[in-house]
């Protein structure tokens, strides 16, 4: 037999019954010390008046904190702590206090959960859709490495290096989609500098040279998660042409990504964030690689965004200032 569940009061009571009992407390302290203090004295009146009015308050005040602020409190570490961790499991609140705060922690929880279902359905077909076209795409491309080496003719040799470079570039696109779909998971919490990334990302972008202003300002992201960002950003501008990049992290919270390449045309603005979107298509791009970024960052409360630049391209990162490490 399912339990009746616990009665609890409308917000609407709470807040009218602490006013009402407010008001009620200072006039019948006014009454009480106008007919007490004749008989028992104004200063005895006024001391038992008060003790009895501070202990009335604070009966008032620890349902307060029961009713409101201890589920507001609780409700709003969980909101913190699944914003933290996309995965973790919320479980009702202990206190529901009013039935309003009830049904919002309900309601929180519910969504948190559909999120979650949905999200681990995005990653189990992802995760099985490369798994499945990962033998097929290496079939094709077993049978055509088979045919080029028999003896073909001019049209039959370019439509067997046709299917070779089709394959090569599916199999590309499997691992950059699975790459996206891992960057979803947010793992990468914690705190960095730029000042400890600047060597590793000098001796994978010999090519380009890396200058850094506020190198000692935290950025409120593992080293783990910004350095996979700055390397997709550092490979996007050396194959615009860039040799000088500078990293500007002295605005708190903001790091901007300025490079002296070509930069991205108006037409291509707008469409540099698409998924599969790329203009090297031809030299081996994915499209993916900016998408890849945005997701990770995303995952982490964090944002990329184009901002217009006199030359080349500047990337602006923008990260949760209430976020604490």
């Amino acid at each position: 037999m399912t339990p009746r569940p616990k009665w609890r009061p409308a917000l609407w009571m709470v807040l009218g019954g602490a006013l009402l009992a407010t008001l009620a407390f200072s006039f019948a302290g006014l009454i009480a010390l106008r007919y007490l203090g004749p008989e028992f004295g104004f200063r005895r009146s006024a001391i038992a008046l008060a003790l009895l009015i501070g202990a009335a308050t604070f009966a008032l005040g620890w349902l307060l904190v029961r009713l409101l602020l201890r589920p507001i409190t609780t409700l709003s570490h969980q909101a913190t702590d699944l914003r933290r961790n996309p995965q973790l499991a919320l479980t009702p609140l202990p206190h529901h206090g009013t039935r309003e705060l009830g049904d919002l922690a309900h309601s929180i929880t519910t969504m948190a959960a559909a999120l979650q279902n949905r999200e681990a359905s995005i990653r189990s077909f992802t995760d099985h859709l490369t798994h499945e076209l990962k033998t097929p795409v290496t079939a094709l491309r077993a049978a055509a490495e088979l045919l080029s080496d028999g003896a073909l003719s001019d049209a039959d040799q370019r439509l067997v290096t046709q299917i070779l470079g089709a394959t090569t570039q599916m199999q590309t696109q499997l691992q950059a989609l699975h790459r996206v779909t891992a960057a979803r998971d947010p793992g990468h919490h914690g705190t960095c500098t730029l000042a400890t990334l600047l060597p590793d990302l000098t001796a994978l972008h010999p090519d380009v040279s890396l200058q850094a202003h506020g190198p000692d300002t935290p950025i409120p992201l593992a080293p783990s998660g910004l350095k996979i960002v700055l390397t997709h950003l550092l490979g996007k501008a050396a194959q615009h042409g860039a040799t000088h990049v500078t990293l500007d992290a002295s605005t708190p919270f903001t790091l901007r990504v300025q490079d002296n390449g070509t930069g991205i045309s108006p037409g291509n603005r707008a469409q540099i964030f698409t998924p599969f979107f790329t203009t090297k298509r031809d030299s081996g791009g994915t499209g993916m690689g900016l998408t890849l970024t945005q997701t990770l960052l995303h995952a982490h409360n964090a944002d990329i965004t184009l901002t217009p630049s006199a030359s080349g391209s500047t990337f602006t990162l923008t990260f949760d200032r209430h976020r604490s490490p």
